[in-house]
């Protein structure tokens, strides 16, 4: 293809993923060297904790042309996902009820967006025949906010997070690797400036500064990588939050600027939005299966999911209810949710030894 005939197909792709619901597009080559840097330093401090898939392929989140061979070029899409009308603060205001990280409230993401970006790939093989391809949807080593910081979608602010200016940071990203050269786009350029409330906001402060954040010390790594004990230490520090955090998102400044997801498997499943702490609970493991069904939030299992509640359980106004739904969980079969139950009960009774062996 010529150069006239490639910038061309680069505008055709930008439209065709605006009319396949991606609110963004952008193209940007495979080069990514500070970003190695700053992944290597990461894994040297052991900032990833038990999320040892990041240190065993470290080497191909590195060298996409090594995942990929043949890859030329990364294009990087961003979808939308914070729902209409949905309460986020104020959550975090009912200690009773359950917070739930916003991007987990509907549909798994990743189905919705994979299709899409295969649709994608379909319309360009349509239009120029045969090319080298493969899609991603944050199910690869792939330093996804570095190729979409390079395609000019956003900056990668001090919370981490991708940023744009005219968008905030609530949207999900996804890749094409592809061998066609196409034309790159500017990069984005930094508009954090001397803001610093991600930072001081964190709730287990897992910033270590900017743009380096502890995972083993943040919510979202602790409610939902991590599959052992929660340290005791940071339980009461989690708050309602039983699955990820938003926290550094909520403060940032330019998410006055996010709009609201068009897509309709975002809503909200369940009541998962404005759900309390009890009634989540009582979920058996089949209601939880039932109920996360097609949903982010099943990766982490019922175990995992009655650990998280039981934390937050202990950090809620005490009450007959919440001791007696406790109490309810203390034979439990699972020793990891016996000890978090025993916890939160220690919380509200202030009695020992009530883990059950």
């Amino acid at each position: 293809m010529t150069k006239a005939e490639l910038q061309a197909l680069s505008r055709q792709i930008s439209t065709w993923a605006r009319e396949l619901g991606f609110q963004q597009c952008g193209i940007s080559d495979i080069e990514i060297d500070k970003h190695k840097n700053w992944l290597q330093d990461w894994l040297d401090q052991q900032y990833h904790g038990e999320m040892h898939y990041m240190q065993a392929r470290a080497g191909l989140r590195m060298d996409p042309a090594t995942l990929v061979p043949g890859t030329l070029r990364v294009i990087s899409v961003r979808m939308d996902y914070l729902p209409a009308e949905t309460q986020t603060v104020e959550i975090l205001q009912h200690p009773d009820k359950a917070y739930i990280s916003r991007y987990a409230l509907g549909r798994d993401y990743h189905k919705l967006i994979r299709k899409r970006l295969q649709q994608l790939a379909d319309q360009i093989h349509k239009h120029i025949g045969s090319f080298g391809y493969r899609a991603f949807v944050d199910s690869a080593p792939v330093l996804e906010r570095a190729f979409a910081e390079k395609a000019g979608l956003g900056w990668i602010g001090k919370n981490t997070m991708l940023i744009n200016s005219k968008a905030g940071s609530w949207f999900f990203l996804g890749e094409i690797f592809t061998d066609l050269p196409l034309p790159a786009d500017e990069a984005a350029t930094d508009h954090c400036g001397t803001c610093t409330a991600c930072l001081t906001v964190c709730p287990t402060q897992a910033f270590v500064g900017a743009r380096v954040l502890d995972a083993r010390r943040c919510i979202s790594y602790l409610t939902i990588e991590l599959k052992g004990s929660i340290p005791q230490d940071l339980r009461p520090l989690i708050g309602n939050r039983i699955f990820g955090c938003d926290d550094c998102q909520l403060c940032c400044p330019w998410n006055k600027f996010s709009s609201p997801t068009r897509e309709a498997d975002f809503t909200p499943r369940h009541s998962l939005d404005r759900a309390t702490l009890l009634q989540l609970f009582k979920w058996t493991e089949q209601e939880f299966l039932d109920y996360t069904e097609g949903s982010a939030i099943r990766r982490i299992g019922h175990e995992c999911w009655l650990r998280n509640i039981a934390v937050a359980l202990g950090n809620a106004p005490t009450s007959i209810e919440t001791v007696q739904a406790l109490e309810s969980r203390l034979q439990h079969e699972s020793p990891l949710v016996r000890e978090h139950v025993a916890w939160a009960l220690q919380q509200h009774t202030g009695q020992k030894g009530m883990l059950a062996s």
